[in-house]
């Protein structure tokens, strides 16, 4: 396994340099050179591991998953004005807006293009984790149509835009290798709860943990105005007596200064918070119902063990 994420890590590096114009070769090359968790490609490999995985584009395959994440973040730190991101400045900081979304888009294509080398039944699940992607994208730009849909309308948009590629990776890697299609439909489940906890764990990580271990500013969702699970929970309670904190984050600027901070120690301390991190664990035990599908065995057991990282990260 380890092997085969160096020679990810290898192909990513050479994905960048493929493209002609050695300006968009540094720009694509920018965020994939800072590293990252690489979970979506653990994840195909993990995926391939109940087939045969030694099989012809399995690397490939995870290479997908990665570049598709990527765009993801360029694109994602356009709408959420961010500034770092896994340790370095965004891409949008650095070269502009503009720059971000088109090496996005670029990063988006060439995931296309390395799909169509891959067996057939790979190339529709690409184009729809890559639609979903970009109306999640979409929805939460437009938002939600009715404020009591916010809930609704939050799950959508991160089930399209996180969950889908995690489902993606496991899939992808599944489908690759030769695995049952059953295989490859429970670990698609899977992936589905998993990267809805994951998101869910995000939004928690954004309000606690220090921007150090997060690779980026904490409270930066907050900041602009991007509501996550405990931020809607507050809205959503009339009858808390959070009415401070529910004050400032109705406001439709976002927080800055002094009130930013406020904001974030009121969130802190709020019951918001356990109810999210309860909505992640219910999460994760649907992810974890879904393993019994599996074959037994150390594949089945590392995606049993991911539920506990998510449970538990800091970072």
């Amino acid at each position: 396994m380890l092997r085969r994420l160096e020679q990810v890590e290898t192909r990513l590096l050479e994905c960048a340099r493929e493209a002609d114009d050695p300006r968009l070769a540094e720009i694509v090359g920018h965020l994939i050179g800072a590293g990252g968790k690489r979970l979506r490609p653990l994840l195909t490999l993990l995926g391939a591991e109940f087939g045969d995985l030694r099989t012809a584009g399995v690397v490939e395959a995870a290479v997908v998953s990665e570049l598709i994440h990527t765009a993801s973040l360029h694109h994602d730190d356009v709408m959420d004005e961010g500034l770092v991101r896994h340790g370095v400045t965004s891409v949008n900081a650095r070269w502009g807006n503009i720059v971000a979304v088109r090496s996005g888009n670029w990063l988006l294509a060439k995931a296309a293009q390395l799909s169509a080398g891959l067996t057939s039944a790979a190339i529709p699940l690409q184009a729809e984790a890559s639609e979903r992607l970009v109306r999640g994208q979409i929805r939460e730009l437009v938002g939600p149509d009715l404020p009591e849909e916010r809930l609704s309308h939050y799950y959508g948009v991160i089930s399209d835009k996180s969950a889908s590629l995690i489902s993606l990776s496991l899939r992808l890697g599944a489908v690759q290798a030769g695995a049952p299609a059953r295989v490859g439909e429970a670990l698609a489940e899977y992936g589905e709860h998993l990267g809805v906890a994951f998101q869910i764990s995000d939004d928690l990580l954004d309000i606690t943990s220090p921007s150090a271990e997060l690779g980026k500013e904490q409270g930066k969702d907050l900041a602009v105005g991007v509501a996550g699970l405990p931020v809607l929970l507050v809205l959503d309670d009339v009858r808390s007596e959070d009415g401070e904190l529910r004050a400032l984050l109705s406001d439709p600027g976002g927080l800055r200064g002094e009130r930013h901070l406020r904001a974030l120690a009121l969130l802190q301390r709020s019951d918001a918070m356990g109810r999210a991190r309860t909505l992640m664990d219910g999460r994760l035990a649907r992810a974890r119902a879904t393993l019994a599908a599996l074959p037994s065995g150390p594949p089945r057991r590392v995606l049993d063990a991911l539920c506990d990282f998510v449970a538990t990260r800091t970072a």
